[in-house]
């Protein structure tokens, strides 16, 4: 009988996935999000608080009697939300702020993989009293690759040929920041690996590959992400083996070793070089945004027991299956976006909502809307995504299409091409 009340943290598209598989689980009785969007309403009780408002989302649960939290972004893992959540023993899917470092740390993430050995970018961390012109000098002969060492919303890092363009951004990160890491550019194609561990134990959820540029054939500025497909064909046997032995075990091995374990979700950005060989590009300590709505579809095993067991350190005891299918998500930006989304306007064409992530099917992943005055209105940059699935990309593309194209925003964007890269290597 299902008896078990989720809080989802978090209001865009990646949550609205969580509480669509969520909804599906027998052992599910109630779906909290906060702050939620129009489509999670649909499916939970969205609750008016910010996701980095950590005391008053703990006291949430505690009135409501929340049995586990699922947190979507990395902001309130990285204020301390599944520290709060423990000491009040809440489980919750999403490591302590400690660990959240991976992600809230450039150079935190790079001491770690060094330490154990993962393969990742050489680097250099520039300060006040660098020579920046001869450290750019070091690495010259690629395009110039500068991270900010804070978190910065998906805008903290620069790849350019530019050198005035790499000055600029080197000296103004130091200005706000204190210091700025000059990474190594790495050739090849990118990847990204979902993995969930506790304790316990781990596993592997079906590569992704996301698409960043906003406009097709990868041209235009960098975006949260204008789509993505599972499985990514550029993970084959070959390079999943070298991920999981280079990459994936020394991480397990030394996060499931700390006095409080990594508990959650670690996502892999991968950059595969042309002999099949994998580096790190960064660790997200949480589903990656448009990932999820392609990964979380191909799962079989029931999501609440998923993530409860690794909120929980059980997750050994689980032998998750996944289909044997593909998932596509194509994302409809609003007019200007990424630099200047407008917001607030109508969205047409979306009837009666479809909460089944079944095969052979397509759907809406709700990002940046909103109701009001019984209207569906845009509220962000990425302001949906429409996701299908079905047992071949070919099919799975065609469906989300069909379903993007039925959907009306004055000014917005899509691109023609997701899934395009796979479809050319595979044929599928």
């Amino acid at each position: 009988m299902a008896d078990n009340r989720v809080l989802v943290v978090g209001g865009g598209g990646r949550e609205h996935a969580l509480c669509l598989g969520l909804n599906k689980s027998p052992d599910v009785a109630q779906i909290f999000c906060c702050p939620g969007n129009a489509g999670t309403q649909i499916v939970a009780e969205n609750v008016k608080i910010s996701t980095t408002d950590v005391e008053s989302i703990v006291e949430f649960c505690l009135t409501n009697a929340v049995d586990l939290v699922v947190v979507g972004p990395e902001a309130p893992l990285c204020l301390s939300l599944a520290d709060r959540l423990i000491d009040k023993n809440i489980p919750c899917f999403g490591p302590v702020a400690a660990l959240a470092e991976l992600e809230g740390s450039k150079l935190h993430a790079k001491q770690v993989m060094n330490s154990v050995g993962v393969p990742t970018a050489s680097y250099k961390i520039l300060d006040d009293h660098t020579d920046i012109e001869l450290a750019l000098d070091g690495y010259q002969d690629n395009p110039w690759v500068i991270k900010r060492d804070v978190l910065a919303g998906g805008k903290g890092v620069v790849v350019t040929n530019d050198r005035f363009e790499a000055m600029t951004f080197i000296n103004e990160s130091i200005f706000m920041d204190g210091r700025v890491i000059l990474e190594e550019f790495l050739p090849g194609e990118e990847a990204s690996m979902l993995v969930v561990m506790d304790g316990s134990g781990y596993v592997c959820l079906p590569p992704s590959q996301d698409h960043k540029r906003a406009y097709d054939g990868d041209n235009g500025p960098n975006t949260g992400g204008m789509g993505a497909y599972c499985p990514a064909p550029i993970v084959d046997q070959s390079v999943f083996d070298k991920t999981k032995q280079r990459i994936i075990e020394p991480m397990f091995q030394y996060l499931s070793n700390l006095p409080v374990p990594y508990r959650g979700v670690l996502y892999v950005g991968l950059m595969i070089n042309d002999s099949g060989d994998p580096y790190v590009v960064e660790f997200n300590v949480r589903f990656g945004d448009p990932e999820c709505q392609v990964t979380l579809p191909l799962i079989k095993t029931d999501l609440f027991a998923l993530l409860n067991k690794s909120a929980n350190d059980e997750l050994s005891t689980l032998s998750p299956e996944f289909y044997d299918a593909h998932a596509i998500t194509i994302v409809l930006a609003s007019e200007g976006y990424p630099a200047n989304p407008v917001k607030n306007r109508v969205i047409h064409g979306i009837g009666q909502q479809n909460t089944s992530t079944e095969m052979n099917s397509a759907w809406v992943n709700h990002a940046g809307t909103k109701f009001e005055q019984n209207q569906l209105i845009s509220s962000g940059g990425r302001v949906l995504s429409c996701s299908s699935m079905a047992a071949s990309l070919v099919e799975a593309v065609e469906l989300a299409y069909q379903l993007i194209g039925s959907i009306t925003l004055e000014g917005s964007h899509y691109r023609s091409d997701i899934g395009g890269k796979a479809l050319d290597q595979s044929g599928s």
